[in-house]
């Protein structure tokens, strides 16, 4: 058997795995707000999965339900973040939506990065969609074009200013409120107990700071 083909065959069990593992975790109550799967390869070089976050220090890679297929960057539970940034991407887009918004432009990217990895095609499978994985209610009430990528940012930045208002400013409330609504951050008066909220704020806090670095030097 040629290394090419083991690769292709061991490619496509590997994502029948994750995709059945990925049903179960969205069917569970319990990980409905998670939708992720963790892929641990050990130093044997057995791979395991999980819904769980890794121990402290452990790095994995990430198949997520809001984008269809794995994620590039590898993931630790410390919160560090090491993986390609797009500085350069929807620049004057960008800064157009954070002046008319006052929300700070590392923010939007940092967000952006978050939902799609820029990826204006981005789609999630319950339907979020664009650059900002906005949901098609939210779209149609904010008056943009989910697909369209300028449209997609200026929606996405004054929802995302709205929160912000809404949380007087509290970013970290503003992020938890974007990834899992506005009702479970009033709910638990703060970032709700799910792991993939928890997570997703750490994250897009950390890219802030790698965005925001790249604009002053």
């Amino acid at each position: 058997m040629s290394e090419v083909f083991k690769g292709s065959v061991f490619k496509s069990v590997l994502t029948m795995c994750i995709v059945i593992l990925l049903g179960v975790a969205l069917r569970s109550e319990a990980n409905a707000e998670s939708g992720k799967i963790y892929v641990i390869r050990e130093k044997s070089g057995v791979v395991r999965f999980t819904t769980k976050p890794p121990a402290e220090g452990v790095r994995a890679n990430v198949f997520t339900a809001k984008s269809s297929s794995f994620s590039t960057v590898s993931y630790s539970t410390r919160g560090s973040f090491s993986g390609k940034i797009f500085p350069d991407r929807y620049n004057e887009v960008i800064r157009h939506a954070a002046r008319e918004h006052r929300v700070d432009p590392g923010l939007i990217k940092a967000v952006i990065h978050a939902e799609s990895a820029f990826n204006p095609s981005a789609r999630s499978p319950k339907g979020a969609q664009g650059l900002m994985q906005l949901m098609p209610g939210t779209a149609r009430d904010l008056g943009v074009n989910a697909w369209h990528p300028t449209s997609n940012i200026l929606g996405g930045t004054r929802y995302l200013a709205r929160l912000l208002k809404k949380f007087d400013g509290n970013v970290h409330h503003a992020l938890a409120a974007y990834n899992a609504g506005e009702e479970n951050v009033t709910k638990y008066n703060g970032i709700p107990p799910f792991a993939e909220t928890q997570h997703y704020v750490k994250r897009v806090l950390q890219l802030k700071r790698r965005y925001s670095a790249t604009a002053h030097g």
